[in-house]
């Protein structure tokens, strides 16, 4: 098992990554010193699969633990979840010498990670997650929160995790289209960090969509790495951590204007990457070539880079929402190369727009 550091002072925490990492929980929990109840915080399908041995070995640890259940799917991510989450905890007992543990995606994440930074003014949680998309980003770097009608992640908080658990043997229950979604995030990587990291992607499409161990290790493992050395330096976006929004600002807007129900949060960020880099050609930061060569890798790992129907003055409509967005300028995370990503805040909304036109598919260029 491989074990990294997020190295935030005295909140600093461990990632660790590996086949049955989960074992190691117990361990964790006596680590940080757990005297409460421990709620393993959990959704519909991930609760099936590993809720109640992972209640179970919480239990084996001498620590009371109660299973707390949401609906599967980013519909769960909003406010009134949270507010019942709350009531979970409180009819449960949980007091501030408790701990959640989540257990799953991305959501799972985020609407239990909200509330722990918030139930009794802020509780400690552990993340495990269980997909490609949460253990590549979601579950490093502290970000919580959930959705509104009228944008992406717009209510949360910072509150970072006690640890972070990654077990490699949860991906083999992992659909196919899920696993594709979290792909995004590493491609994501490979384009603001790492030329090596894209290359590998490059070469291992067939391998990674296999689900073949050493493959996926390595990508999830480079990506902790890159997240973790970013948030290190900048633990609340005021600065470089907002390079880990290359592609979202157009893919929130994406998936905003679906209602969150037609794209999952990877295919959003997967077309949103295929319009940041026809935004940075279009600056003049990169060539045709770069933008071709970030499509086939996309497409490679079976993404998607066009939506025909996408509504371009709704979606750009959406982005002007986005949390990012100060004194009315939208900011948005470019590519002056692949490895290389830089923050632009003077794109004009023709300029946007032209990038959406792209993921449309009729783009000045054939985009």
């Amino acid at each position: 098992m491989n074990t990294l550091t997020v190295g935030l002072g005295d909140r600093s925490y461990p990632i660790h990554i590996g086949v049955n990492a989960a074992e190691t929980l117990g361990e964790e929990l006596k680590r940080i010193e757990v005297k409460g109840i421990v709620a393993v915080c959990t959704d519909s399908n991930v609760a099936g699969l590993y809720g109640q041995a992972i209640k179970e070995s919480i239990e084996a640890s001498g620590l009371r633990a109660v299973l707390c259940v949401m609906p599967a799917g980013e519909e769960s991510k909003r406010l009134a979840r949270v507010e019942e989450f709350c009531g979970m905890l409180l009819e449960a007992g949980l007091d501030r010498s408790s701990v959640r543990v989540a257990l799953g995606g991305g959501v799972p994440g985020a609407v239990a990670g909200y509330p722990a930074a918030s139930f009794m003014r802020g509780i400690r949680f552990i993340q495990i997650p269980t997909t490609v998309l949460a253990q590549v980003d979601s579950s490093v770097g502290g970000k919580t929160g959930v959705n509104h009608p009228l944008g992406k992640n717009t209510i949360g908080a910072f509150h970072q995790p006690s640890s972070v658990i990654i077990d490699m043997a949860m991906l083999k229950t992992l659909p196919d289209r899920e696993l594709r979604a979290g792909l995004a995030e590493v491609i994501k990587h490979g384009m603001i960090a790492d030329l090596e990291l894209f290359e590998f992607l490059e070469a291992s499409a067939v391998a990674l969509l296999a689900k073949e161990p050493a493959a996926l290790e390595h990508v999830v493992r480079r990506s902790c790495e890159i997240k973790s050395g970013v948030v290190a330096k900048d633990e609340k976006e005021t600065g470089i951590r907002a390079i880990l929004n290359y592609g979202h600002t157009f893919g929130h807007g994406i998936e905003s204007v679906t209602g969150y129900g037609v794209y999952l949060h990877g295919e959003g960020v997967a077309m949103g990457m295929h319009a940041a880099a026809v935004l940075s050609r279009d600056l003049g930061l990169i060539g045709a070539d770069v933008v071709k060569r970030q499509r086939a890798c996309i497409e490679a790992l079976g993404l998607p880079v066009r939506w025909p129907e996408l509504p371009v003055d709704e979606t750009l409509g959406f982005m002007k929402k986005d949390k990012k967005v100060r004194a009315g300028q939208m900011k948005f995370v470019v590519v002056e190369g692949i490895g290389r990503a830089a923050l632009r805040t003077d794109v004009t909304e023709t300029q946007a727009r032209a990038a959406l036109v792209a993921v449309r598919g009729n783009g000045p260029n054939g985009d």
